[in-house]
């Protein structure tokens, strides 16, 4: 469980820093420098998670995420498992609209193209007045609540505006077959004690997945919680690619690729 208290410091620590890294994951800023043709924090940043995805997959999201941090901590309270019924398709639209804004913005924007990693921001801190905190409290309070009231991490599952990029990213990996981090499992020793449904933040029905030998979803953050909870070590981290079997009659299998 060593993993586990070093993940959840590591994101506590990001929720504390978030007055001074708001900037750099805001769905806004991004659009208003796509106005001044500016790339600016955000933009660096979710490039950076999409390239990441490709051999880490959702790490960032159980490691590092300021928001999911949040949620974890919501979770003292309330534990449940958020019903997630409509999650494969909300945040996909919401990403889509923001995407089509952005592009809209940076060819109708004005002003010389630039990079600016600290845009709008006093000497790279974001929160640098009183006003900020409006918009500090208010982000807080959209993640915050949603996440007390329904549950686990339901934020990420419907309207995280950064899933997209990683969940692209990942894909990107598998299709060019690249070693990608995930987690493996030896189902012949699994006894059904659904300790890892228990203990997943995702709320991901992971005991039906290790009857597959491998936990391959695009909601999986990779936090490890399923194999530190495993009384028999079925789960375990592996750093592999995925190749295409064909099969006559029966389209594509995907299967893991081993070969070093």
């Amino acid at each position: 469980m060593k993993r586990q208290k070093i993940r959840k410091g590591l994101l506590i620590t990001s929720l504390l820093l978030f007055p001074i890294t708001i900037w750099y994951f805001s769905p806004y800023l991004i659009i208003q420098g796509a106005l001044e043709h500016v790339v600016n924090g955000s933009f660096i940043v979710f490039c950076l998670m999409l390239v990441g995805s490709i051999f880490l997959g959702r790490t960032f999201c159980s490691y590092l995420c300021p928001m999911g941090g949040l949620q974890e901590c919501t979770m003292l309270a309330n534990d449940k498992h958020p019903k997630q019924k409509w999650r494969n398709s909300v945040k996909y639209i919401i990403w889509t609209i923001w995407m089509i804004a952005i592009v809209v913005c940076y060819i109708f924007g004005k002003g010389d193209y630039r990079i600016d990693p600290f845009y709008m921001t006093d000497h790279g801190i974001s929160v640098s007045s009183i006003y900020n905190y409006i918009i500090y409290y208010g982000v807080i309070l959209l993640i915050f609540v949603p996440a007390i009231c329904a549950g686990k991490r339901i934020a990420c599952h419907y309207f995280c505006w950064m899933a997209p990029f990683m969940i692209i990213g990942s894909k990107i990996g598998q299709f060019l077959h690249v070693p990608q981090l995930h987690i493996k499992a030896e189902k012949e020793k699994c006894i059904s004690c659904k300790f890892c449904n228990k203990n997943c933040p995702m709320s991901l029905d992971v005991a039906e997945m290790v009857k597959k030998g491998e936990i391959r979803s695009a909601e999986c953050i990779q936090c490890g919680a399923c194999v530190d909870s495993c009384p028999r070590k079925v789960l375990s981290y592996s750093m592999s690619g995925i190749k295409i079997e064909k099969e006559s009659q029966k389209g594509h299998k995907l299967i893991p690729n081993t070969e070093k």
